[in-house]
């Protein structure tokens, strides 16, 4: 009788702790699937973004340089469309240009481009938010990267880095491979740049 009541609490309890484990992994397993799914669904959205040639599409690289004085103090930007590609060079804190050219551009070659930008990852990254997406003062001796999608001047997603080893930033790709790919769009671009600094 003994013997018997032992097998029946012994097999019961061995149940429980089955079906507790199985419930466990199906709860684990939900939550990948649903993580996942809310990622590639993320990722697919800014693809397909990036990929898109609308005329309201336009891709943007700036580059800050070092934290100096005002006077001292050099940017530039370049922003490609399906219609144009402009490179402008700004000094001082208040981005006052010092040189603009303006190129057309057509359908198939932002096409080009963008899917080559795809290739090297260029929207590879998670947006950080609040305190960790302030790039205010980071990289002070080096160079900030922000790398923009944007839609009728609307913003689809942001991403940057900086040439700092100890402040990687939100891009998760090889920087000098995107940076290439933006100065080949202005003939002439590193004349433009070397000017700067």
């Amino acid at each position: 009788m003994v013997k018997r009541k032992t097998r029946q609490i012994f097999t019961v309890g061995l149940t429980m702790i089955i079906i507790a484990v199985v419930i466990a992994a199906l709860v684990s397993l939900a939550r990948i699937v649903l993580f996942t799914s809310s990622t590639t669904t993320t990722n697919d959205t800014s693809v397909t973004s990036l990929l898109s040639t609308t005329a309201d599409r336009v891709v943007r690289m700036t580059v800050r340089g070092p934290i100096v004085a005002d006077e001292d103090y050099r940017s530039y930007q370049i922003i490609v469309t399906p219609n144009t590609r402009t490179m402008t060079t700004y000094k001082g804190y208040l981005n006052q240009a010092i040189d603009n050219k303006v190129l057309a551009n057509n359908i198939p070659a932002y096409e080009q481009f963008v899917y080559a930008l795809n290739n090297a990852n260029y929207m590879k990254g998670n947006e950080l938010t609040g305190d960790n997406n302030d790039t205010r003062g980071l990289c002070a001796t080096g160079s900030l990267y922000q790398f923009e999608i944007l839609q009728s001047d609307k913003t689809i997603k942001k991403l940057w880095t900086t040439s700092c080893s100890s402040t990687r930033g939100s891009l998760n790709a090889t920087l000098s491979a995107i940076t290439k790919l933006f100065s080949a769009q202005i003939p002439n671009s590193k004349a433009l740049i070397d000017a700067l600094w």
